[in-house]
């Protein structure tokens, strides 16, 4: 598989390298990674990345800026995205060719190479052994290059913590830590929490609720989000704030936004993805994300979230 994908990168003058909507570090990391070994192997090729900015994210790149015509003829490459909705930046469909590289569950089927590994803890990994296993063939790292990777893996394990972080995925880590980057300024910007978020995580805990089977929830509507000063997509960072309580195995975290109300969920063993999908939304079996369009339906994925404990 990454020996076709070098094939066809070799084949275009100009790559586009697309993620998901609303990106996490993994998303940055395995796009802008991606972005600078093609850079450095081909330095006479166009490469570009795209799509929407994210303020948190920005020590780690800054997305280019395109014209409709630099997608005629173009490769289009997407990282860390399932399905074709949650790809940012439409223009992705003009493009001459479309390679998909991810690790989340099939969701819809697109590309004209698709390479999918659900057991990779992240797609930087994948991006790293797409490097491993073609740099006989003339690809290149660079210290930059290591840095966005090994922030899409931290990100993506939890700093090691989750269950997908493998033997493999140590190997990966220990490789690209011998590359010259600040791992301590690394961690200090992915981790920093500034007093709003600090605030609203004490919010949650003052008001933590957890049913006989382990399943909690947060209700954080639009006049909450307000009185903290907190936008919707910088809920992502409190997400993560009931998983060390005991007892709880599941937990959901609702955020209205204009338009939907978003749903965030995570387990430390029931299988959730399932749930997920059936709210518009996928993602891995213990972490995930859909989405409601109005209250009265969080029952409904409460219900679920307490069926699949049980």
């Amino acid at each position: 598989m990454t020996t076709d994908i070098l094939s066809t990168i070799n084949q275009y003058e100009t790559i586009i390298i697309h993620r998901h909507v609303r990106p996490d570090p993994d998303a940055y990391g395995s796009q802008a990674g991606l972005a600078e070994i093609i850079k450095a192997s081909f330095p006479d090729k166009s490469v570009h990345i795209v799509g929407e900015e994210e303020d948190s994210l920005a020590f780690l790149a800054t997305m280019d800026r395109l014209e409709d015509q630099a997608y005629q003829g173009a490769l289009v490459i997407v990282c860390d995205t399932a399905n074709q909705e949650r790809i940012s930046d439409s223009r992705y469909q003009s493009a001459d060719a479309i390679v998909k590289i991810d690790h989340h569950p099939v969701v819809d089927v697109y590309g004209d190479i698709q390479w999918v590994d659900v057991n990779a803890s992240s797609t930087s990994e994948l991006i790293y052994r797409f490097y491993q296993e073609q740099k006989d063939k003339g690809l290149k790292m660079t210290d930059k290059a290591a840095f966005l990777l090994y922030s899409g893996i931290v990100g993506d394990t939890g700093r090691f913590l989750f269950p997908s972080t493998t033997k493999q995925t140590f190997q990966i880590a220990a490789e690209l830590v011998g590359y010259d980057f600040d791992r301590t300024a690394l961690y200090e910007q992915m981790y920093k929490t500034n007093l709003r978020i600090a605030k609203l995580k004490g919010y949650i805990l003052q008001n933590i609720n957890m049913s006989d089977a382990g399943v909690s929830y947060v209700k954080l509507t639009k006049e909450t989000l307000k009185a903290f000063d907190v936008t919707p997509s910088e809920t992502s960072a409190v997400v993560g704030v009931l998983g060390d309580i005991e007892g709880i195995r599941v937990w959901a975290i609702f955020v209205e936004e204009d338009e939907v109300i978003r749903v965030r969920l995570r387990s430390k063993g029931p299988v959730i993805n399932e749930i997920a999908a059936k709210y518009e939304g996928g993602g891995h079996p213990l972490a995930s994300g859909a989405k409601i369009h109005q209250w009265e339906t969080m029952q409904h994925v409460l219900a679920d979230l307490e069926e699949a404990c049980k």
